[in-house]
């Protein structure tokens, strides 16, 4: 279901089907990458972050957008404005594939 500023809401689903947390964007992905950067498992680097499944359901849809994601710390840029930390977390996944599930 796509809101008045474009973005479409995708809620985070556990494999019970309980569905813990809503993150937004324009794409799959987008909201992929934000759910990504909030993983409890963070790695020290990119290629040592562990692979985790994700599932997305789009709201309003029966559709389940399945990513492999992972996260890892790293040091900000040297320009980074002032209220950034640091350290900070970035992401990336890959995706799976998408199911169509019964209830929605």
């Amino acid at each position: 279901m796509v809101r008045e500023d474009g973005k479409r809401n995708f809620a985070l689903r556990e494999t019970n089907g309980n569905e813990s947390s809503v993150f937004s964007g324009n794409t799959p992905r987008q909201a992929a990458l934000k759910a990504a950067r909030r993983l409890a498992e963070v790695g020290s680097s990119e290629e040592s972050a562990p692979r985790l499944e994700i599932r997305l359901r789009e709201k309003g849809t029966d559709k389940v957008h399945i990513y492999d994601a992972w996260a890892w710390e790293e040091t900000a840029p040297d320009d980074k404005p002032d209220w950034m930390p640091s350290d900070i977390t970035e992401a990336n996944v890959s995706k799976k594939g998408i199911e169509h599930i019964e209830e929605v």
